[in-house]
């Protein structure tokens, strides 16, 4: 039996696991929201990541969920009592469905191959089926479950984020207080880290790119997480221009950062998503990972790099072919500096026709 919208008062949304995936979940969010726009619309997340979506107005409420035991089933009785409507599961994992199932929702909406299909009311055999081809975006995959019970998907809304105006002032207080002095100069934001290092470009081509973008007039920003300091140490070491570093900043303040950069250019990572999410131009460097996956979803201009290779994509945790992994390591600065060059260009032109 299909889904009458007309008579949904409430809806939960369920993306577990990581920022990229809670970025490419605003796509989904913002085509509920347009389609239905009175009813309640929540989605529930990790507590690490759920800053990221605090005042985006395509849900009513973010729901953060801790680790424990005591936490999940604490947060499983609240959905519980709220009786929802519809529930998409986008993520697919145990835990996701054991929330999806504890909502009681008459209508639980998932994919085929999820484990415990059997909890699932409305199941998609696959988002290629969806789109009628392959490969499809991970935006493309969570949106294809709305598609498949009659929301209408086919624009493919772009991924964006809220700018948390205290943020944004932490920040411009920050690169205030940093060799930048003025915080609304221009400058290129550098995500040199990554979880994987098959991922990771090397510290050194990141300090060869700010070098020739700080003879363009960009000066450099770099973050990373207080774990992957030693790779902001090694970029500042490396390079002959000086680059600001920050290790600790909240999501939040991480995307109004991005929302002020000229450019971005990064390994694959949450961090990516973010900036094309708020609309600056995004180059992103790829090694192991799934490009087709995983490359920049927004409205923003964006390229990426890689060096093809037979045994791409991998799960990325080491390489099992070269023992090192060539497909990032063999990327040379010189590329990644002509893809920026076009970016800043495209940014210009696109400046000069407002």
């Amino acid at each position: 039996m299909g889904i009458d919208w007309t008579e949904v008062k409430r809806v939960l949304v369920i993306r577990l696991r990581s920022i990229g995936d809670t970025v490419l979940a605003t796509p989904s969010l913002a085509a509920l929201r347009r389609q239905l726009p009175t009813a309640q619309i929540d989605i529930l997340l990790e507590d690490w990541v759920a800053p990221l979506l605090e005042g985006f107005d395509a849900a009513d409420n973010v729901i953060a969920v801790g680790r424990s035991g005591l936490e999940r089933m604490r947060t499983a009785r609240r959905l519980r009592r709220t009786k929802y409507d519809v529930v998409f599961n986008l993520h697919g994992g145990t835990t996701s469905t054991f929330f999806t199932r504890a909502t009681g929702a008459r209508h639980r909406v998932g994919y085929a191959n999820y484990q415990y299909a059997n909890f699932y009311t409305d199941l998609l055999s696959s988002s290629a089926d969806f789109w009628g081809r392959k490969p499809t975006h991970s935006a493309e995959q969570q949106l294809a479950l709305l598609g498949f019970v009659g929301i209408r998907v086919e624009d493919r809304p772009p991924s964006r984020l809220p700018i948390a105006a205290e943020a944004l002032s932490s920040i411009e207080q920050r690169l205030a207080n940093s060799i930048l002095r003025d915080p609304h100069s221009p400058f290129v934001l550098l995500h040199p880290s990554t979880a994987f290092i098959t991922k990771q470009w090397p510290a050194e081509n990141f300090a060869r790119l700010a070098e020739h973008l700080g003879e363009k007039g960009l000066a450099a920003v770099a973050v990373a997480s207080k774990s992957e300091r030693a790779v902001l140490e090694e970029l500042v070491a490396r390079s002959r221009v000086p680059v600001t570093t920050f290790d600790d900043l909240s999501l939040p303040e991480i995307t109004a950062l991005a929302s002020r950069a000229k450019l971005f250019v990064g390994n694959d990572s949450g961090i990516a998503h973010i900036s094309a999410a708020v609309g600056t131009p995004t180059l992103v460097i790829f090694g192991s990972s799934n490009r087709d996956h995983w490359r920049p979803w927004g409205d923003a201009p964006s390229e990426i790099v890689f060096e093809e290779f037979d045994c791409q994509p991998c799960p990325g945790y080491r390489c099992e072919v070269f023992g090192e992994p060539r497909c990032i390591l063999s990327i040379p600065p010189e590329r990644v500096i002509a893809a920026a060059e076009r970016l800043i260009e495209k940014a210009d032109h696109a400046a000069e026709m407002i």
